[in-house]
């Protein structure tokens, strides 16, 4: 199953509640993504917080091109679950 972002709302900080097809929802803090040239603009909270679902991306893109792969979104909502660490080491998030 691919994993595909359905819903993302902004929260607060560098925090979303995203939705996934495969039914979980969670909250992502998703500070550690702002680093790079096309990930520092979105320190600006005011810009971060303008945050959609791209429905052909099927995941979260930002005015500025920006966008998060739903695994590595999926992976901050979750990564205390502890019946994901298999697939997060999989995934190369988990050493």
């Amino acid at each position: 199953m691919f994993l595909h972002v359905t819903n993302a709302k902004y929260l607060e900080d560098y925090k979303v509640e995203v939705s996934f097809n495969d039914g979980r929802k969670g909250i992502a803090d998703l500070t550690d993504a702002l680093k790079g040239a096309m990930f520092e603009p979105l320190k600006n909270k005011s810009l971060f917080s303008n945050l959609v679902v791209d429905e052909e991306l099927e995941t979260i893109v930002w005015s500025n091109g920006a966008d998060l792969a739903p695994e590595y979104i999926y992976f901050q909502a979750f990564k205390n679950e502890p019946e994901l660490q298999r697939q997060f080491k999989q995934w190369g998030y988990l050493s």
